[in-house]
């Protein structure tokens, strides 16, 4: 699923991004310091009686997406380039502080804030670069490798006009193929625990709507393009639950409450980012277009 939009990056041109430090700094702010506090207010105003559940809800808001975004961007238009950097970026960030975060939010915040006491979380360093090498470094390595080496035997224009093309739906029958796995494998958690399954989604929910639009309202007000605007807020709007799963799992056991509402997050933000797609698009007829638009009339006039 990775590798298709992988491949099709122009590695050769991410140079040319060394000045996007606004772009960049942009997507840090959202990612590392609202997106956490985001989630951990929304699983304690959701989940006020149910420890594990919160602790699992806050697991997941704190792992950064660094794989399924590139599927969301691509489909929604966004720019490669800058995704693939912000990837890189939160992969990076995540192996250095997601431990640190991890920490402080689930032991060290709820005693501080009157919350009551705070569940022991150890989560591993190596664990987590495991999870980054695995998730992203394998497929990143063959993105690398099929561009660089097909230009070189067939050039840059038919490799972006022809191969990358045919290669791109690969990707979206990746997605459908993921969904399907995960609601297959899942089905008889939802159908065994309805109203927990409910109570976990809620918070989800929320963080991922207000994630994204709140992302995309300041990334207008910046006055980046639609591109980089989009591929800012999925990049904030997305998690890693594959890492989030593995901590959970390894840290509470397979059968915990933890472990449950990690694995209903990629439950609700597969079908919810997908949707986001659509209203991404809808935004940029309704704020990109029309500005566009507008500046055409008034040149004509001119």
């Amino acid at each position: 699923m990775m590798y298709p939009v992988l491949a099709k990056v122009k590695y050769e041109e991410l140079g040319q991004l060394r000045e996007e430090k606004k772009m960049f700094g942009t997507s840090l702010v959202l990612n590392w310091a609202i997106g956490p506090v985001l989630m951990f207010t929304l699983a304690w105003l959701f989940l006020p009686d149910l420890a594990d559940y919160r602790t699992g809800i806050i697991l997941v808001g704190l792992a950064r997406c660094i794989a399924m975004v590139l599927i969301w961007n691509m489909m929604a238009g966004g720019c490669s380039e800058s995704c693939a950097v912000l990837v890189a970026i939160n992969s990076v960030m995540q192996i250095l502080l997601y431990s640190i975060e991890a920490w402080f939010y689930i032991t060290v915040l709820p005693p501080i804030l009157g919350l009551g006491g705070g569940s022991v979380v150890n989560v591993s360093v190596l664990d987590i670069a495991i999870s980054v090498i695995v998730f992203l470094g394998i497929p990143l390595a063959g993105g690398i490798i099929t561009r660089f080496s097909l230009i070189r035997r067939r050039g840059r224009e038919w490799y972006d006009t022809d191969f990358a093309p045919r290669l791109g739906p690969s990707a979206l029958i990746g997605l459908l193929f993921t969904i399907v796995v995960m609601f297959s494998l899942k089905g008889d958690v939802i159908l065994s625990l309805p109203l927990d399954v409910l109570r976990i989604s809620l918070p989800l929910l929320a963080y991922f709507m207000l994630m994204f639009f709140v992302s995309f309202g300041v990334s207008l007000l910046l006055k980046f393009n639609y591109d980089k605007n989009v591929t800012i807020s999925f990049t904030a709007a997305s998690n890693n639950f594959e890492l989030a799963i593995a901590v959970a799992i390894g840290v509470f056991g397979i059968d915990s409450g933890q472990a449950l509402a990690a694995v209903v997050g990629p439950l609700i933000e597969v079908p919810v980012l997908v949707a986001l797609v659509y209203v991404a698009l809808w935004l940029k007829r309704r704020f990109y277009d029309r500005v566009t638009q507008d500046f055409l009339q008034e040149e004509t006039v001119a």
